[in-house]
């Protein structure tokens, strides 16, 4: 199965497992960012043998545009289904009040959008895990998510027109409002058999094999579609897997230490604390100058590039390092 665009780095704790699966943890933080090329695979393959979403329906029945999720459910109409539409999550709970007047809003704006994007309800006292995976800080809360990244946000109820709107540019953004099985989707690309060594190199936790077998189709094929981001993640968790922990640990007791600072930058976007990684290289870029500082930058960007251009967190950073740097 030819994976689709590879996903930045998420939470699990050894980069090389989140090289190989995205599975819901214990905290299911790992289902908030899918960071495996070959879970993407397995849950874009997933997707696109489910049926779309139905425009009408049933309102809570699995597959319609307004579903009740729990952590059974999660993988299926949450990470799944958003490699077909995005998907917004309504984190609420019986005695939230605010919740009582955002969540009617949200099924209405779900129902209008006639299976283009899909309103996944949890109720968080029902299911603590997924709230806390989901890191949840006050009800009502929502989250979109689109090909099993967490893309935007926002907490607390707010008017009709407000959420019209953010549903508006989320659905704008990414599928353009088309709707699965609607005969206007693009035709699918056929599979590249090429892959299939660097995905059987992923399934056996070999990171080394992985990168050679994408690298031997980017000899061929310098922009290949898939191959020129995976090579991307996997050289990231080899990274990450040979900073280990001690890598912020060295990292802290050296602060003007370039290199431990981008080793300890890479061990924190292999296990998924995106922010912290970039955090870390903007507090280099801010307090240096020279070579040091230009190696800071250079190494953030290629960080960008891992995680994806249209993930808010890059836009967020690329706006700090055009500060810090002018």
């Amino acid at each position: 199965m030819q994976p689709n665009r590879p996903a930045r780095p998420g939470p699990p704790t050894d980069p090389r497992a989140a090289a190989q699966q995205a599975q819901m943890a214990a905290s299911l933080a790992g289902a908030v960012d899918l960071a495996a090329v070959k879970a993407r695979s397995d849950a874009a393959a997933r997707a696109a043998a489910a049926p779309p979403p139905a425009p009408g329906g049933q309102p809570g029945a699995a597959g319609g545009a307004v579903v009740d999720v729990d952590e059974a459910t999660f993988q299926t109409e949450v990470i799944d289904r958003s490699f077909q539409v995005p998907v917004v999550l309504d984190l609420w709970a019986e005695w939230c009040g605010p919740c009582k007047q955002l969540s009617p809003v949200l099924e209405k704006l779900a129902a209008e959008g006639g299976g283009s994007w899909v309103l996944a309800k949890v109720d968080v006292d029902a299911n603590p895990n997924l709230a806390q995976g989901l890191r949840v800080q006050g009800i009502p809360a929502v989250k979109a998510v689109w090909q099993g990244q967490l893309v935007a946000e926002f907490s607390g109820a707010i008017p009709e027109e407000q959420a019209r709107q953010f549903v508006t540019e989320l659905v704008g953004a990414t599928t353009g409002g088309a709707v699965p099985g609607g005969g206007d989707a693009e035709p699918t690309e056929p599979e590249d058999p090429r892959l299939d060594a660097a995905e059987a190199a992923l399934d056996a936790g070999d990171l080394a094999g992985a990168e050679a077998a994408y690298q031997q189709i980017l000899d061929t094929e310098p922009a290949h579609p898939v191959a020129s981001v995976a090579i991307k993640q996997v050289q990231l968790f080899r990274r990450a897997e040979e900073a280990g922990p001690n890598a912020l640990v060295d990292a802290d007791a050296a602060p003007d230490d370039v290199a431990a600072q981008t080793r300890a930058a890479d061990f924190l976007l292999g296990t998924g604390d995106v922010e912290g990684a970039f955090t870390r290289l903007l507090d280099v870029v801010r307090r240096t100058a020279g070579e040091d500082r230009d190696a800071a930058r250079v190494h953030l960007v290629e960080l960008f590039g891992v995680v994806g251009g249209d993930d808010p967190r890059v836009t967020a950073a690329r706006r700090q390092l055009s500060a810090a740097l002018f």
